[in-house]
């Protein structure tokens, strides 16, 4: 799917894209990498279409995908961030 269609889903879905990035744990950035390439990655359409069909049918979504309690996935040791302790002990145990 192009990135652009992409976008015309989550407008049939009555969801910003950074909206939409904070409901599934996902980096905002990441999903506008894809701009880009021009093209989303396959789980992101289905989920943008499972969107806004559900939008379209009056089932509130956003209440479903809170319920799953998702986390957001960090890399560890990326970008400028403090360490943790927990990556500090592993840094010293990897020695």
């Amino acid at each position: 799917m192009t990135f652009i269609d992409f976008k015309k889903l989550l407008l049939d879905a009555e969801i910003t894209l950074p909206k939409f990035a904070q409901l599934i744990k996902v980096s905002d950035k990441n999903i506008q990498s894809y701009k880009q390439k021009g093209e989303v990655p396959n789980t992101l359409a289905v989920i943008a279409k499972s969107f806004a069909i559900l939008h379209l049918s009056n089932i509130d979504y956003n209440s479903h995908i809170k319920e799953l309690n998702l986390t957001k996935k960090t890399k560890l040791n990326s970008g400028f961030a403090k360490k943790t302790e927990k990556t500090e002990k592993t840094e010293k145990t990897e020695k």
